[in-house]
């Protein structure tokens, strides 16, 4: 009962999108997200614990909250993308999205190395996987099976367009080294928290944070290159999808430390792209529960 709720309630979304004009579901969207924001206790109280952890007084409570506002709209605007892209063409969705330093990515492949592409719930990040594939072809990704199965389907679909294979999160490891092996390029979601037995321990925002291996493990097995790569908007209709410097894990006798030393990169340059436009960030996850679990039940 509840998954058909579910999918009414995306279907009415659809219709309204698709009816409407773009300034009358812009009020609509915003007036939701500030609906949601009053009602969601739970998740705005997690990410005032995000945010004080990651900027103490460096912010002010104002701008704090100005920030979680945003964070649901976000929300809401990428969902109105991913209703978008439903069925959608290649050149249709290559329109609204530019490329920069996309040079890094094509470097990598004209020089027969396997990718490893990561990035974080920063943007529309449902649209980074989409965009890279119907440019630069096959690629597999990580994903989370939603409980709700009839939603589910609506999602794989969405995400497995243009020679995209989605992998579920749990027993993936064999599934990603299938994929490089074929040189399929691998996208993984590398910024949430982890339990402490598959996570390392690394500085995130000058606190301490647990962070998959997962991209490192694979990278220094297969000499693989890992390219950090986020996405962001101004007006949430045409995107930017920036390549950064890619991360090359180091293979010494301490595989340990070599590993380690890739983690901290990712987690690094995440940060440092959070800052840039920290209101684009996914503040409604408990990122740092694993080291601060009882500010989140304070």
């Amino acid at each position: 009962m509840t998954d058909m709720l579910y999918v009414w309630a995306f279907n009415f979304f659809r219709f309204l999108i698709r009816i409407l004009p773009a300034p009358v579901t812009d009020t609509i969207i915003k007036g939701l997200a500030w609906l949601i924001y009053m009602f969601d206790k739970k998740h705005r109280k997690i990410a005032e614990v995000n945010l004080d952890l990651a900027y103490g007084d460096t912010l002010s409570k104002e701008e704090k909250e100005k920030i979680i506002k945003t964070v649901y709209q976000n929300m809401l605007f990428s969902l109105m993308d991913f209703v978008k892209n439903q069925g959608i063409s290649k050149e249709a969705l290559l329109k609204k999205v530019t490329f920069k330093n996309e040079a890094v990515l094509e470097k990598a492949r004209a020089e027969g190395k396997k990718v490893i592409l990561v990035t974080a719930h920063y943007g529309n990040w449902e649209l980074v996987a989409l965009a890279i594939a119907a440019k630069f072809g096959k690629m597999t990704i990580i994903g989370r099976s939603l409980d709700a199965p009839r939603m589910n389907e609506i999602l794989k679909q969405n995400r497995e367009q243009f020679d995209i294979e989605l992998v579920d999160k749990q027993g993936a490891m064999k599934a990603m080294i299938q994929a490089l092996k074929t040189d399929r390029m691998l996208g993984l979601l590398v910024d949430q928290n982890t339990a402490g037995s598959e996570g390392l321990l690394i500085d995130f925002f000058g606190k301490p944070a647990r962070h998959t291996p997962s991209a490192a493990i694979l990278a220094r097995r297969f000499d693989a290159v890992i390219i950090p790569v986020f996405i962001t908007t101004v007006d949430h209709r045409h995107f930017t999808l920036t390549f950064y410097d890619p991360i090359d894990t180091p293979k010494s006798d301490d595989k340990d430390a070599d590993i380690h030393d890739s983690v901290q990169k990712q987690a690094t340059i995440t940060e440092q792209v959070i800052r840039q436009k920290p209101e684009e960030w996914f503040w409604l996850h408990q990122r740092w529960k694993n080291q601060f679990e009882e500010r989140y039940r304070q």
